[in-house]
């Protein structure tokens, strides 16, 4: 049986679900998935996937078809998760932080006429005739709570038979994620059977399968979370869940159940480093540490080497994939500054305002493609061309959106998002120059940079800062500070003391929220 394993993974293109599948008949007894007192086994997980992928299928779902799920994280979720795709439906994972109107908004573009949520979820997003699928569309409650939709447990098929069988194509839609809407409404990102399949047999080469336990920490709607889990389950190890990432309680959780890897945000990296529990946690079996999804600082990745001993390493790249940088900050902790060198089989390239290629160490839009790279944008023909670019031979590459260049070694360092960056008086400025410098004041503990309208200059940048507990930095003072630091573009016009920033589930600091939060402070212009 453990040939058989073997024998998928060497296969260009496999089904995740048959993977389970094996792993279930392989080792039916080994843990799979803990959260809180909840534990399934490979039996059990692959029973409840069966389940759920018959009752879809007795609905009359399956390829072609997309399956709607907004909840918090539990065992039901995995479950509805993998069950849809066991029927050969696209799964598209909606983020339950979304307003109503967003969610409305994405249910109506995948087109889902099944959505399981939970009763949080329908306290806050009231479905009705002619959202989504209209009076078509089916509601089940994960949680069974009444008005979230059809009791789960009354939903799911009885009986252990098994569903149809359903042979999945490399091009068939895994799943639909939606973006993190930092811009606006967020656009479906769709990630194909092909995509995922090399996502799973990449995760070979960084140590999951059997002896892993990965503890995962980040909402399950986040690809952030889905490219460690999946993986974890589909190589036989056992996943460990947080509903919501806590400090304390996450150490207790990787030392209790003697966690191998993790993926991480670089906000929960921070929060790790500041908990008091942390040096006197055994955290030694906790080898394999991963990062991603927003910037990492150079400082912040030195004291996780110093403090927190095995690999480190930190991925760049987006869930429309193409773009694939790795940082292996224990092998290169001289290059802590940068997001590292392209991965296997990933050709970066770098490009102007006009589309053209630049020689390598030149500045401009980072372009990628690998193996793993969306089909689109679901049903949003424009904005799928708006993403791609192509060099002279019709290559497909995915544009980034980010700013960078290569350095002498092959390393990527990173500027900002295109979007991000300011133009005043004519000039580029890159906000990140400007936070590196700020966040050098020992009363700073984090700030952010936006540009906001001026009437002499376009565009001028302004800071928002968090101080350090227990200071209470002057913001003219901080302001004065760093304009004598900068360069006469990058002055900004004024700082801002605030509580926090504004972050999405997985850290993103929400630079548009911020940019909202001056208009409706009264601050139109400086």
């Amino acid at each position: 049986m453990l040939h058989d394993i073997e024998h998928l993974l060497a296969q260009p293109f496999g089904s995740l679900p048959e993977l389970i599948a094996q792993q279930a008949a392989h080792r039916p007894r080994h843990t799979a998935l803990i959260l809180d007192t909840h534990r399934l086994d490979y039996a059990a997980l692959h029973a409840g996937m069966n389940r759920v992928a018959r009752s879809l299928q007795q609905g009359g779902l399956g390829p072609g078809d997309v399956v709607a799920i907004c909840a918090g994280t539990s065992v039901g979720y995995v479950l509805a998760y993998l069950g849809a795709l066991r029927a050969g439906a696209a799964v598209a994972p909606l983020a339950p932080s979304a307003t109503a109107g967003h969610l409305s908004a994405m249910l109506d573009n995948c087109g889902a006429r099944l959505v399981l949520r939970d009763r949080e979820v329908a306290a806050q997003w009231p479905l009705h005739a002619g959202v989504g699928a209209g009076a078509a569309l089916r509601c089940v409650a994960l949680d069974d709570a009444p008005e979230a939709g059809e009791p789960w447990s009354q939903w799911l098929a009885a009986g252990d038979a098994a569903p149809a069988t359903i042979a999945p194509q490399p091009d068939w839609p895994f799943n639909v994620i939606y973006s993190s809407g930092t811009t606006g409404v967020p656009k479906g990102i769709v990630q194909s059977w092909a995509m995922r399949w090399s996502h799973v047999r990449r995760a070979v080469t960084n140590g999951y399968g059997p002896d892993a336990v990965s503890l995962c920490a980040t909402p399950l709607y986040s690809n952030t979370t889905l490219v460690a889990a999946l993986p974890t389950l589909a190589l036989g190890g056992t996943l460990v869940l947080m509903r919501k990432f806590d400090a304390a309680q996450y150490l207790q959780l990787a030392e209790q159940h003697g966690a191998t890897h993790t993926m991480l945000v670089p906000v929960q990296y921070q929060r790790l480093m500041a908990c008091p529990d942390f040096d006197r946690t055994n955290l030694s079996r906790l080898q394999h540490k991963f990062c991603t999804s927003a910037p990492f600082s150079a400082a912040l990745k030195a004291e996780v080497l110093r403090r927190w001993p095995g690999r480190l390493i930190e991925y760049y790249g987006m869930t429309e994939g193409g773009v694939r940088c790795e940082l292996h900050c224990h092998d290169h902790p001289t290059k802590l500054h940068t997001v590292g060198r392209p991965a296997e089989g990933a050709d970066m390239r770098f490009i102007d305002e006009q589309g053209r290629e630049l020689p390598a160490g030149e500045q401009g839009e980072i372009v990628g493609h690998s193996a793993g790279m969306m089909s689109g944008y679901y049903r949003l023909e424009g904005k799928t061309r708006e993403a791609e670019w192509f060099d002279a031979q019709g290559k497909r590459f995915i544009r980034s959106g980010d700013v960078g260049r290569l350095d002498a070694d092959g390393f990527i360092v990173l500027g900002d998002r295109k979007k991000d960056m300011i133009i005043t008086g004519g000039f580029n400025v890159y906000p990140s120059d400007i936070e590196s410098v700020l966040c050098q004041h020992p009363q700073v503990a984090e700030c952010a940079v936006i540009g906001v309208p001026s009437e002499q200059w376009g565009e001028t940048p302004v800071a928002y800062v968090v101080a350090r507990p227990g200071q209470l930095p002057a913001a003219a003072e901080l302001r004065d500070w760093l304009n004598t630091r900068v360069g006469k573009t990058q002055r900004v016009a004024a700082v801002q003391l605030v509580e926090r920033l504004p972050r999405s589930e997985i850290g993103k600091v929400l630079k548009r929220q911020l940019r909202e939060q001056f208009v409706q402070d009264g601050l139109a212009a400086l």
